[in-house]
């Protein structure tokens, strides 16, 4: 991942931990809007988020960010 998406990942967990409180799950495609604007960078995630680390559809964004923090 470069380092503007993952900057704007943790900005997407924060948001969603905020608003929802440190027990939210979320799934890669919240990192996305609806429309595939680029096919690349949403396989890149979903093998990071799949093929790597065998998270489940929906994970706590709480643990996504901490990942992505910890540069894993």
């Amino acid at each position: 991942m470069t380092p503007e998406f993952r900057q704007k990942a943790i900005a997407v967990c924060d948001d969603k931990i905020a608003k929802k409180g440190p027990g939210v799950g979320l799934s890669f495609y919240a990192f996305f809007k609806n429309r595939n604007d680029d096919p690349l960078l949403l396989m890149q995630v979903a093998r990071w988020w799949i093929e790597t680390h065998q998270l489940d559809h929906f994970e706590k964004a709480v643990r996504i960010r901490d990942m992505i923090r910890a540069d894993r």
